[in-house]
């Protein structure tokens, strides 16, 4: 599993995913489906995230609702932002689907 703060129009939300990128387009779909076509994503190591997030980490990563493929450990936007410093997440990746352009 990979975990990803992506900052949306909307805010920013934690998301978990079995892809190996971001960008994978079978992910960006599932995204799209939910109204995220335009982000910047920071990469979280998986530890890290399941330090901060402690037992609600555990009860995501084992909903069998969700499926692998994506799983929101934080809606919050605002916890998200500040349980993570900047130079804890991985380098920026930006994506819109408006031109299908990723940098």
């Amino acid at each position: 599993m990979k975990c990803a703060m992506l900052f949306t129009g909307s805010g920013p939300l934690v998301i978990l995913t079995a892809h190996n990128n971001i960008t994978d387009p079978s992910l960006i779909n599932k995204l799209a489906a939910k109204g995220i076509d335009k982000f910047i994503a920071y990469n979280i190591p998986l530890d890290l995230a399941e330090q901060r997030y402690g037992g609600h980490f555990q009860v995501v990563m084992h909903d069998l609702v969700e499926s692998d493929d994506l799983r929101v450990l934080d809606f919050n936007g605002q916890r998200a932002f500040h349980l993570f410093h900047l130079g804890e997440m991985g380098e920026p990746m930006m994506f819109e689907t408006d031109t299908g352009k990723m940098n």
